[in-house]
């Protein structure tokens, strides 16, 4: 039983089969305690009826025509069926609606004993006793619709008949909400078989608000989170791989030179060798750093971080100018450093050989202000710049630079819970704007 909405549905149909199970048992119970308790109260009615009939008949010496007109009398005063047999066992008196109806079926005639010898028969309405003699179903009680059961469960055929229909009705109102359920776990699974196999752009269907709804929900989240990751990973790759051709290629030609090159031409290759297996480590660093950026993990090291003393070390290495005023911020100090890095070192390759540093305070936020005096960013690529691999036109490759800086400060930030952002800087040149909580 694989189905998931069969052992549901089936569940519910077993809880349903236990259910009335239990309920027949407790009616059976119930009903046999009622036949046992009307039982007594007849016994306890036709004693008395013997103890009154006893005295009111005529003795069994009286004339047999006294003994019918007697009991006759009685017969309609107590509404009863009697029959009244000498001490051979003779039929004596018989009333008139004991003789009509002793011929039928569904009651039972109680035998009563009198002192004198006597056998008084009584016919009360009742289920008949297996082997008992039979008799007449009372005034105003319709005929038992299945005869060959006892009364008492007859009784019951409409509880029975009911607790049927509540069961079918229960069964078959079950399986459409089961089937609806189970069929929307098995578009889940179908969405999720389908992005496993690599379609990156398979959704489910989100319908309702309870739990199924909520993992289709969460499924749809993921999914994005994982495709956009692995678009990521793919535009890096691509990228990465285009831009290590060009110092690949000068290496590769520095090489075939070298050997026929004059002794001073050989010192400048060599010089030129080393430069690009340089640009080649930090073309590889970079990446890796972006690749481990993208993963959806927390930060590596959560500490407090001195942004001002962090500044002026990396101020000194490019001779920018700093101001600023003492704040700290929880996160990565080596990230943190790489970020404040990258917007230095861009800012001195860019920016004219002015940069200045200012750290100060924002709205729950430490605000890093790197300024330059280039050229400046066009508004409209001032988002784009922050793009893997993404160059301003016009800037050559001479220039230094992989084209990852600006969109490591972005990832950075990002992680940190931060921002960053480019503006124009008053006078001519650009400002980098890094925002941190703290």
């Amino acid at each position: 039983m694989n189905s998931l909405y069969l052992r549901i549905y089936l569940t519910v149909v077993a809880v349903l089969l236990l259910f009335a199970f239990g309920s027949g048992l407790l009616f059976q119970r119930q009903i046999e305690s009622e036949r046992v308790r009307s039982e007594s109260v007849l016994s306890e009615r036709m004693e008395a009826w013997g103890e009154l009939l006893q005295r009111s008949l005529p003795g069994v010496d009286a004339p047999a025509a006294e003994q019918a007109a007697a009991l006759a009398d009685w017969s309609q005063r107590l509404r009863l069926p009697l029959a009244l047999d000498d001490p051979q066992g003779q039929r004596v008196a018989v009333s008139e609606s004991f003789a009509r109806r002793q011929e039928l079926a569904g009651q039972r005639s109680f035998e009563l004993r009198m002192d004198d010898g006597r056998t008084l028969w009584v016919m009360r309405p009742g289920p008949r006793r297996a082997g008992g003699p039979r008799g007449l179903q009372g005034r105003g009680e319709p005929p038992l619709p299945l005869p060959f059961l006892p009364r008492e469960w007859q009784r019951g055929v409409g509880l029975v008949v009911l607790l049927m229909l509540l069961f079918v009705a229960i069964a078959a109102g079950a399986y459409p909400v089961v089937r609806r359920l189970t069929r929307r776990l098995e578009a889940l699974k179908i969405g999720v078989e389908r992005f496993g196999g690599g379609d990156l752009g398979q959704r489910v269907e989100v319908s309702g608000r309870d739990e199924v709804a909520a993992v289709a929900t969460s499924f749809n989240q993921a999914a994005a989170k994982v495709e956009a990751l692995l678009r990521s990973h793919q535009s890096l790759l691509a990228n990465a791989s285009h831009e290590l051709r060009s110092p690949l290629a000068r290496m590769k030609m520095a090489v075939a030179m070298l050997d026929d090159a004059p002794a001073e031409r050989r010192e400048q290759l060599k010089r030129e060798i080393h430069t690009n297996v340089a640009e080649l480590d930090a073309l590889v660093e970079e990446v890796l750093l972006a690749s481990r950026l993208d993963a959806p993990q927390s930060l590596e090291q959560h500490e407090r971080v001195d942004l001002l003393a962090l500044a002026a070390e990396e101020a000194a290495r490019v001779d920018a100018a700093l101001q600023g005023v003492p704040l700290a911020v929880q996160g990565d100090e080596k990230l943190l450093r790489r970020a404040l890095r990258n917007l230095l070192e861009n800012a001195r390759r860019y920016g004219g050989g002015e940069v200045t540093l200012q750290i100060e305070a924002g709205a729950g936020c430490a605000l890093l202000r790197v300024c330059d005096r280039g050229p400046g960013v066009p508004e409209a690529s001032r988002e784009r710049i922050f793009e893997a691999f993404y160059r301003l036109p016009g800037h050559a490759e001479k220039a230094g630079g992989v084209g990852l800086g600006l969109s490591l400060v972005r990832q950075i930030a990002e992680r940190h819970g931060g921002s960053v952002r480019c503006e124009a800087h008053a006078g001519g040149g650009s400002c980098f704007v890094l925002a941190l909580p703290n």
